[in-house]
């Protein structure tokens, strides 16, 4: 009996032992990492021209707030245009709905020239038997190969034209106003 309790006691002794070699402590495979999502990194900022550099660029976006106008829905027959203004790099979004199927021509997108004279900027064709409802977006853009050479180009009074029918035109004005990363560099 005495032998019996020596191995039981002695297997235990061995178990435990064995035990706390191989459960590892809690804390010796931990890392400790740094939380540094949460933290806000803040460049230095080491010369006057830097910051004299990122002051002039916040000022230039304080005076380009931009925000578009509501849309108005100006209609002519089964056209409709969202606005009678832009501004200058916004798209003019163009609905065409429930055109009759006899109904074929063109939209002609015209810019003004001057009090009397207008340059056709892009004709959209449609017909009503094959597509009796679509959209387009344009954005009036400076481009060398229309003329237009800078934004001065763009700003006035436009008109939309629908050859082939005898809808009335929509007008609608391209403001001064400049959308922000629209590029306005002159091209010719």
């Amino acid at each position: 009996m005495k032998k019996e309790l020596g191995i039981t006691v002695g297997v235990s002794i061995f178990v435990i032992i064995l035990a706390l070699i191989l459960i590892p402590s809690p804390r010796s495979d931990i890392i400790k990492v740094e939380d540094a999502l949460d933290k806000e990194v803040k460049p230095e900022i080491e010369s006057p021209e830097i910051q004299e550099k990122l002051d002039t660029i916040e000022k230039i976006n304080l005076e380009n707030e931009y925000s578009p106008k509501e849309r108005e829905w100006i209609t002519s027959g089964p056209f409709q245009i969202d606005r009678s203004q832009y501004a200058i790099g916004e798209k003019i979004f163009i609905i065409i709905g429930g055109l009759d199927t006899n109904e074929k021509g063109q939209i002609a997108v015209m810019r003004s020239l001057n009090d009397t004279h207008y340059s056709v900027y892009l004709t959209i064709p449609f017909d009503g038997a094959a597509k009796p409802a679509f959209n387009y977006y344009l954005e009036p853009k400076i481009l060398k190969s229309k003329e237009i050479c800078s934004i001065d180009d763009l700003i006035g009074k436009w008109t939309i034209v629908f050859r082939g029918t005898d809808y009335p035109n929509l007008d609608f004005e391209i403001t001064e106003e400049v959308v922000p990363g629209t590029n306005i560099e002159p091209a010719c």
